[in-house]
């Protein structure tokens, strides 16, 4: 299946590649999540590893590309995979939970906001009424990022380590 790419600005003057995954991709991401910190990776997987396993990588490269979709974002200017995002939408395309990582040379650049507002379009361009992320209260600086882009946070009942960020489309 030949996929599209689209060219996403940020703040910093990065042209960000993103297009979705696929099979091939494996070897990237394995690249990819071994430059990013130990604490975004634990707080991606909400799991303490040293690298990511291949059931982790597994929905990153087997995406169903409606429900469930897995993007990779590449720096324009050196080819490198610079961000990885899913978006994973529910049965009744209700809700879809978004995941960013960025590795760690490529942060505080505005990959992360463009990858989210990315993303986020495209779980309302899905007919879904909202869109969360799930976060480690610990997760600052993503709590920060989602919040200042419109998610409101809700607690996860069950697990006081954790936080829902919120967002409605309609």
């Amino acid at each position: 299946m030949p996929f599209w790419t689209v060219t996403l600005p940020t703040r910093s003057g990065i042209d960000l590649d993103v297009r979705p995954a696929t099979e091939a991709d494996g070897p990237a991401l394995v690249d990819f999540f071994e430059r990013v910190t130990d604490e975004d990776r634990r707080f991606r997987f909400l799991a303490a590893a040293d690298h990511v396993c291949a059931e982790q990588l597994e929905p990153l490269v087997h995406a169903d590309h409606f429900r469930t979709e897995s993007w990779l974002g590449f720096n324009r200017a050196s080819g490198q995979v610079v961000a990885s995002g899913v978006l994973a939408c529910d049965g009744p395309l209700d809700t879809a939970e978004i995941a960013i990582s960025v590795c760690a040379s490529h942060r505080g650049k505005g990959i992360g906001w463009a990858m989210l507002d990315y993303i986020a379009d495209q779980a309302a361009a899905r007919g879904c009424r909202r869109a969360i992320a799930i976060e480690s209260r610990d997760n600052h600086a993503a709590i920060e990022l989602e919040r200042e882009k419109g998610f409101r946070p809700e607690p996860l009942e069950g697990d006081p380590t954790l936080v829902v960020l919120a967002k409605s489309f309609r």
